[in-house]
């Protein structure tokens, strides 16, 4: 009878510290285990100077992460896990001048305001804007880099958004 019961109270354990364990997914995210679904709602463009196609390919981008990086099931609306948000800023200054008062080089500059909700782990939940930039020679025409620069800096904001949401960075 005692072996009986020992066995039962290890599987009770067993049970209770995987059932509390977090998932955790091939890219190293951690995920509750009870997800099953994740939403990105279209990030709206909110800058008057961003190029219209901004909101789709940032949307798009991280979208295609989430989906490569988790088993989550994307959903429209109303994931278990869910990102909103906005283009909050787009905008092009000098930062670099040359010794004849020329501006040598220029940034690219992208802000995304975005919301973060977990409805199993309240505590991650989270609202914060992400910016990252991209250099380029004041002697080129931004159109024709602005695709290329474009892509590098909304790789970098993703893969922000994603280690502060799955990370905790």
């Amino acid at each position: 009878m005692k072996k009986i019961i020992s066995y039962f109270l290890l599987a009770l354990i067993l049970k209770l510290s995987t059932a509390c364990r977090p998932h955790v997914s091939l890219s190293g995210a951690t995920i509750p285990i009870e997800a099953k679904t994740i939403s990105v709602l279209y990030f709206e463009n909110n800058s008057s100077l961003a190029p219209p196609s901004l909101s789709q390919r940032f949307t798009e981008r991280l979208r295609d992460m989430v989906s490569q990086q988790t088993n989550l099931a994307l959903l429209s609306k109303n994931g278990d896990l869910q990102f909103e948000g906005f283009i909050s800023d787009y905008n092009v200054n000098p930062v670099a001048i040359q010794s004849n008062d020329q501006v040598g080089q220029n940034r690219l500059t992208v802000s995304v305001t975005v919301k973060y909700s977990n409805k199993f782990e309240i505590s991650k939940n989270f609202e914060q804007t992400f910016t990252r930039f991209a250099d380029f020679d004041a002697t080129k025409n931004l159109a024709s880099l602005e695709t290329e620069l474009l892509t590098e800096i909304n790789r970098q904001l993703t893969e922000d958004i994603f280690n502060r949401a799955f990370n905790n960075w």
